[in-house]
């Protein structure tokens, strides 16, 4: 007898997100999706191999490469991460402006050459065991979809959280799995409504994960979102390749209406009665990290409940996260509160306020500072660069340039830089002249003069920069070839 053939399953992965509430580990620049927690591999990285992992659980289905969605500035941080863990053969699609988790999913679905595909569309942040009960809930909300069902995975709420989403069960579909009709969402309700649904029991929290045929999504776009769907096409039928990316048209993606997956769809599918929702629950660990407060809960912590990490020294203090980064952090005599310490900056906060944190990042928005988007370490596709000092009239940085990689052939008008490389072999450009240095030597670089650097070798490149002049900014480089394309 003839076997069928495997289902193929599309993971999708949603990898836009602002970072505000895990600041200031997560920047704007750096969202919490590229954090390691526990020195293992970064959230995307997990999220990206997460239904690989799984495969042995997963029989009878093949799963596809991956389709990435995420914002511009994150575009190279998104391949390198995914490059680090052997994932090359990939879709990674760019959004110009973010328009939320349905116009996502819906290029997603109409970049499918296969509209019997089923997509697995996860949020690229979240933390989630990858146990046998989670492979077994997302089999169950497969095989639903193949039935054309669209299907949300839920997870069995602990305690009543007003920062989540809840979806109400209907009639039973298969008591083993616990799978249910969707009978309504509630987003975000108020503390009293949350605690009646808890206590209830007949209600799960809204994990952001979703399964569903591709033809079946697009037919649900298509009779509840026409204008998303509308514009999707659009934006994808004027996009452009570039390098390994997909570039959606800026005007057409950003005339698309911005609304989630469930305002848009799930909410309506009791309009198109051809399409069935159903929620399947899962029982594996799973969280949103969308605080610190939700950080010290996931994390292994001491014998005092306190999660410790990098070089802290925490006295008579409970419940509390203590995160050093570059100095050594003590505590005495506290609890309930989360310090965090990096290259710039120290966040003191109680751990029951941690959900604030968004606020303190507005706040350094408004004061115009630039803590809020970036680390003192700022990654480029060639490498880093770390700011070390500056002064009036001065900047040093240390600039770390990967093998084989090189900076854009660039220009300065108002300053001159002086290099003195430590580690590797450096290609220099300036104006006519290609030379090389090697550890212990230096150059400068004038103003006005077109230059570049690059790694030769296989050992990673160490230059201390000296940036001299009377105006600073990373807005005063006139790029004049760039292997990045960037502008």
């Amino acid at each position: 007898m003839t076997q069928p053939d495997p289902v193929p399953v599309v993971p999708v992965i949603l990898a836009g997100g602002g970072g505000t509430r895990l600041w200031p580990l997560s920047r704007e620049h750096y969202p919490k999706q590229f954090l390691s927690f526990a020195d293992e591999p970064t959230l995307l990285q997990k999220t990206l191999t997460r239904l690989q992992a799984g495969r042995n659980l997963l029989t009878g289905m093949n799963i596809g490469k991956p389709v990435i969605i995420c914002n511009n500035e994150h575009r190279f941080l998104v391949a390198e991460q995914s490059q680090q863990i052997g994932i090359d053969n990939r879709k990674i699609i760019l959004e110009p402006v973010g328009r939320n988790t349905a116009p996502a999913l819906t290029v997603a679905a109409l970049v499918q050459d296969d509209k019997d595909s089923v997509l697995v569309m996860m949020p690229a942040d979240h933390v989630i065991e990858e146990s046998e009960e989670f492979y077994k809930a997302i089999g169950q909300a497969i095989s639903l979809a193949t039935e054309g069902y669209i299907v949300a995975l839920g997870v069995k709420p602990h305690r009543p959280e007003t920062g989540f989403g809840y979806i109400h069960h209907g009639a039973s579909l298969d008591a083993v799995t616990a799978s249910y009709r969707i009978q309504s969402f509630t987003e975000k309700p108020d503390l009293p409504t949350a605690e009646r649904f808890v206590s209830g029991g007949d209600h799960s929290w809204n994990s952001g994960i979703f399964v569903m045929s591709t033809q079946v999504w697009l037919h649900a776009v298509e009779q509840l979102a026409p204008s998303i769907l509308a514009a999707c096409r659009n934006a994808l039928e004027k996009s452009e390749a570039d390098l390994d990316f997909i570039r959606l048209d800026e005007g057409s993606f950003g005339a698309c209406p911005s609304d989630s997956i469930d305002y848009a769809v799930m909410e309506k599918l009791g309009e198109v009665p051809d399409i069935p929702a159903a929620v399947v629950s899962m029982q594996a660990g799973w969280s949103d990290v969308g605080s610190w407060n939700g950080y010290w809960e996931i994390m292994e912590k001491d014998g005092d409940g306190n999660v410790l990490r990098g070089e802290c020294i925490a006295v008579e203090t409970r419940n509390s996260v203590v995160n050093s980064g570059y100095r050594l952090v003590t505590t005495l005599g506290v609890q309930d509160l989360v310090v965090v310490e990096t290259a710039d900056t120290v966040l003191v906060t109680s751990r029951h306020h941690a959900q604030d944190v968004k606020k303190l990042v507005g706040t350094l928005q408004s004061a115009g500072r630039s803590e809020h988007l970036q680390h003192r370490r700022v990654y480029r596709p060639w490498g880093s660069y770390e700011s070390i000092d500056d002064g009036a009239g001065f900047q040093v940085k240390r600039l770390t340039v990967k093998p084989g990689q090189k900076l854009s052939l660039q220009m300065h008008h108002r300053r001159a830089e002086h290099w003195v490389v430590v580690q590797g072999t450096a290609e220099v450009t300036r104006g006519e002249e290609v030379f090389t240095l090697e550890p212990n030597q230096s150059t400068y670089i004038p103003v006005g003069v077109k230059h570049r650097l690059a790694c030769l070798g296989n050992e990673q490149l160490e230059v201390i920069e000296v940036q001299s002049g009377d105006y600073l900014g990373e807005d005063d480089i006139v790029r004049f070839e760039d292997v990045y394309n960037r502008d």
